[in-house]
């Protein structure tokens, strides 16, 4: 038979408190938890004294619990603690005032227990201490579920801000966050890498001529081409505006001219007006090819691509270029 024990007019079984479940002396407890108070609250009543270190024990109702956000250590995390649960572990393990807000959701019953009886519980009967190692560390284990899951939902985000909206391919932000990248691991092992710089032609007539809608379509097909044509281990990206780059990983400057041709060729093949089964030329691309050469960083190179660039317009357009 379970020991009752009583708590100002309000009787409580031990054993319904989360913390003091399977003790051995339910007599002893309840002797030393008698004098606790049991503070009342109404429904939106905040506890107005959760800044000092006490334990609370919800006998009826239920809490809600917003964890402080202000130390940097916790993102507002809102908890709902019902009866039998408890809040201010923390604060008495710590010896540190609650920073949690604590609010009724209804009216509710809480028992009271200030830091120095939780410990005097502690010291003469294990099982307070028992069943706290066992909440904190499924606290643990649930928070750091929860970490694990707000960073692969962050990862997620990252991801997606590197993802130009339009044509799928990678934006200024990732090739800012990895062409470095890239650039320091050829340096380190010596590998080739190339870059090959794309403009499409005219591009301000074509949107003149058949609005901004097709040339969005225009761009997408570009793309297209470009995402088709590469290798798995090659990175197309939306520079700016109409100009794109590809980025050739372990490629000489032979072998990257001849990618470039190749896109260059399918550029002028695809297809934009799919009802009207209209190919290019009414837009097409030129490109200009760099490899990256010794102690070269990011910047240099894509100067070096960007004057090839020039050079293949200066030429007339719709062809390769490569340096000088």
């Amino acid at each position: 038979m379970k020991q009752i024990c009583t708590f100002g007019n309000s009787s409580h079984q031990i054993g319904d408190l989360h913390l003091l479940r399977n003790s051995n002396d339910d007599a002893a407890i309840a002797k030393l938890l008698a004098n606790c108070p049991v503070m009342r609250l109404e429904a939106g009543q905040a506890v107005t004294e959760a800044k000092h270190a006490r334990l609370y024990i919800v006998l009826s109702g239920a809490l809600s619990v917003a964890t402080d956000t202000r130390t940097g250590m916790a993102d507002g995390t809102v908890s709902k603690i019902l009866p039998g649960e408890s809040v201010g572990e923390q604060s008495v393990l710590d010896e540190e005032a609650n920073l949690s807000s604590i609010t009724a959701l209804e009216q509710s019953d809480v028992l009271v227990i200030e830091a120095d009886l939780v410990w005097q519980l502690i010291d003469e009967s294990n099982v307070l201490a028992r069943n706290l190692l066992r909440l904190l560390s499924f606290r643990i284990r649930a928070a750091n579920a929860q970490l694990r899951r707000r960073q692969k939902l962050g990862e997620f985000y990252r991801q997606l801000s590197m993802i130009d909206g339009l044509t799928g391919l990678y934006n200024r932000a990732w090739l800012n966050d990895l062409l470095p990248t890239m650039i320091a691991t050829a340096h380190g092992s010596h590998a080739p890498l190339a870059l090959i710089m794309i403009d499409l032609d005219h591009f301000k007539k074509f949107n003149d001529s058949h609005g901004h809608l097709a040339g969005d379509q225009a761009l997408r097909a570009a793309a297209s081409v470009l995402s088709g044509a590469l290798r798995p281990t090659d990175f197309a990206v939306r520079y700016g505006g109409e100009e794109m780059m590809v980025l050739l990983p372990d490629t000489s400057d032979k072998v990257a001219l001849a990618v470039a041709e190749r896109l260059c060729e399918r550029m002028q093949q695809a297809i934009i007006f799919a009802d009207m089964r209209l190919p290019l030329p009414h837009i097409t691309a030129s490109f200009g090819v760099a490899t990256l050469q010794p102690e070269q960083d990011e910047q240099a190179l894509i100067a070096v691509a960007d004057a090839a660039l020039y050079r293949a317009k200066e030429l007339g357009r719709n062809r390769v270029a490569g340096t000088a």
